[in-house]
């Protein structure tokens, strides 16, 4: 039942005021930090307002003050088991340890994100679109479980890590806005895992899997795409994807009021009515919300009335490209069109909940992990890293050390991923160029961001022993006779002998062989 007009204006004066205080004090105590995020969610914000949460996504907490069920679901490898992940309380933190204790000694996807609202919009894998995914029959990659693990409330938790080809959907929706129907959502990214490729998004999109025209979808978007619409400054950019257009104002192209912005954790909102839309964010650790438009629908044609769905989608774009790159780790869709009073109380639930980066492994070829992959060959090599080269994205060997510039020590530092095209193998992340990957073209090894075709087998490696006895190599997934290889210092895959000059079987074993070291940076 809707509630009387004053009362609904007290409401909005209230969390106003809340939002106010929080925001204006400056610091809160670890005590209220954790007293507040466990006693109300931001769901708890917009229904006293109104405009309830009609979905409700986290890995990392409970949104509502008083849910009690699971966040997510992950199934392993070794025998393909579920097992729901829920709370360690209620209204409380995600319980990560049941996470590692079932995944222990083996690896794990997340297959569902459950929908905490109580409509039922929980995310799974997103089935083959327009444009087909990686996995089998087209379909997308499910995320590996514990590529993004972060620190809520002091308590361990896990994001949902979107490589290219990675994408959640569901067609079949229950009280999400369709048509010119006014909705709002937020979501928190990370905001250093980005890239340009279209489209990671959060949020309403078409139910058919394909382009259906202007207006069919409205949903966050986060990244550096240019190709429809941007922001000011290099990117990244919190835009509207409303089918056929990134949107960062009224205007198609450049609107300078969208900033980049690239906070640790980033929260992204969004809204939409008859007529009217805004993007806004802010920083997820501290501070308040920023508009970057508040104004009319764009000014082209299809986009007023909207034609909206009502799918929800993750990592995707609406026809379900899926090149794009990021890290989710809560995000809520409403009914009805928040008022900014709303928007800024959910900010501070939000800053209230304490994330943080969470302390991963190093030196390891863990999923997650940190490393610097060492050459083996002496005696010219073995002060010497894999290593991007800045200037033109090819991959070398270099000696760098702890007194090397940081940008150097950070292009010769990789966050280990799970295999791109096959899970039992690895992809290698740039620390220094986050979105860009160790791959091969031409068999030259680059770092790359994904640019479709064959990009995530060329950037998917088997580790195996040494070839020389020593450390590991590096198999590549789609040409199994050739391994990563330093040559002139340069690198390449290559095969033991061959027509290629660095396939020369002159310390091969040696060139091929690499220790994984402590991270550089």
């Amino acid at each position: 039942m809707a509630k009387p007009p004053l009362i609904r204006r007290a409401t909005r004066a209230l969390l106003a005021a809340v939002a106010t205080a929080v925001l204006t004090s400056g610091l809160l105590t670890a005590t209220t930090t954790i007293s507040q995020a466990a006693t109300q969610g931001p769901c708890d914000i917009y229904a006293a307002d109104g405009t309830p949460c009609v979905a409700a996504h986290s890995t990392t907490r409970a949104l509502y003050g008083n849910y009690n069920g699971p966040l997510y679901q992950v199934t392993r490898a070794s025998d393909n088991a579920t097992k729901d992940i829920g709370l360690l309380s209620t209204g409380g933190y995600a319980d990560a340890a049941a996470q590692d204790s079932f995944c222990a000694s083996t690896s794990c996807v997340v297959s569902v994100i459950y929908d905490q609202s109580g409509k039922g919009n929980k995310l799974t894998r997103a089935l083959r679109g327009h444009w087909p995914g990686p996995a089998e029959g087209g379909n997308d990659n499910l995320a590996n479980a514990v590529e993004a693990p972060v620190t809520v409330g002091g308590h361990k938790a896990y994001g949902v890590y979107v490589a290219p080809g990675t994408g959640y959907r569901n067609n079949n929706t229950n009280g999400i806005a369709t048509g010119d129907q006014p909705e709002g959502m937020y979501a928190i990214f990370d905001g250093t895992h980005f890239n340009g490729g279209c489209c990671f998004d959060y949020g309403n999109a078409e139910t058919t899997g394909n382009d259906d025209g202007n207006g069919t979808m409205e949903a966050l978007y986060f990244g550096n795409s240019k190709g429809w619409g941007w922001g000011s400054g290099p990117g990244p950019w919190v835009m509207a994807d409303m089918e056929n257009g990134l949107f960062s104002g009224v205007n198609r192209g450049l609107n300078a009021g969208d900033p980049t912005v690239d906070h640790r954790f980033l929260t992204a909102t969004l809204k939409g009515g008859p007529n009217k839309w805004a993007i806004r964010g802010g920083n997820a650790q501290s501070g308040g919300l920023s508009t970057y438009y508040s104004g009319v629908r764009p000014n082209d044609s299809g986009y007023n009335p909207m034609k909206k769905q009502g799918a929800i989608i993750l990592g995707i774009g609406g026809d379900n490209s899926n090149t794009g790159v990021g890290t989710f780790y809560e995000g809520v869709t409403t009914s009805g069109y928040p008022s900014d009073a709303t928007e800024n109380a959910v900010q501070a639930n939000i800053t209230a909940a304490g994330y943080s980066s969470a302390t991963t492994g190093t030196g390891t070829l863990t999923p997650g992990s940190r490393v610097s992959l060492k050459a083996t060959t002496a005696p010219c090599c073995t002060s010497h890293y894999l290593h991007r080269n800045a200037a033109d994205s090819t991959v070398g060997i270099a000696a760098v050390n702890s007194s090397s510039p940081a940008a150097d020590k950070a292009d010769a530092t990789w966050i280990v991923r799970s295999g791109l095209a096959n899970t039992s193998c690895l992809s290698f992340e740039s620390a220094g160029q986050p979105g860009q990957f160790l791959r091969h073209r031409n068999l030259q090894l680059y770092a790359n961001t994904d640019g479709g075709g064959s990009f995530v087998q060329d950037a998917t490696f088997c580790p195996t022993a040494g070839n020389s006895g020593t450390g590991q190599s590096f198999k590549s997934v789609n040409y199994p006779t050739k391994y990563v290889r330093h040559y002139k210092y340069a690198a390449y895959i290559a095969s033991n002998g061959g027509s290629n000059a660095w396939d020369s079987t002159t310390s091969w074993a040696q060139d091929t062989s690499w220790l994984t070291a402590t991270p550089l940076t």
